[in-house]
């Protein structure tokens, strides 16, 4: 019979719970960045948007926050965005603002934007968006309850 030697199977024990566990496995993460990047809102300008319309950001102006690589068109939205995040940022992290109302996450879309009330709303495709505006004020207070829980599922 081989001896395995205890510190290994602690190892191993620590390694699974950590991987299996809840917390680790099912945590998305809080800023919508797609798969294969960690650029917030598909590279779209935030600040943009409330300039009258979305606009491409350049890697020359951007910036970090809240774990995500965030584009601007000018120096100018990079420090405005700077100055108060919470107020350029889309809700919910720019996941799918529909989604989330519903009770979980899919891509937001910047092509599919809204601004509600001082606020940047994202969502998945125009259908999607078609939904969301039947009930706009229904989705953002249900979304309110949901986020950030359906972080978590």
């Amino acid at each position: 019979m081989k001896f395995i030697p205890l510190y290994m199977i602690a190892s191993l024990a620590a390694a699974f719970a950590f991987f299996a566990s809840p917390a680790h496995a099912a945590d998305k993460d809080p800023v919508y960045t797609g798969f294969s990047s960690n650029v917030a809102v598909g590279g779209y300008d935030t600040v943009s948007f409330f300039d009258g319309g979305a606009a491409k950001g350049s890697k020359e102006f951007e910036t970090e926050y809240n774990g995500a690589v965030w584009r601007f068109t000018t120096a100018e939205n990079r420090d405005r965005f700077l100055e108060n995040p919470g107020a350029y940022a889309p809700q919910y992290g720019g996941y799918c603002a529909w989604a989330v109302a519903q009770g979980y996450t899919a891509k937001g879309d910047p092509r599919y934007a809204s601004i509600v009330a001082g606020k940047l709303y994202l969502n998945f495709n125009a259908d999607v968006q078609e939904k969301w505006n039947r009930d706009i004020p229904g989705f953002i207070a249900k979304a309110d309850e949901n986020w950030p829980g359906v972080l978590e599922r």
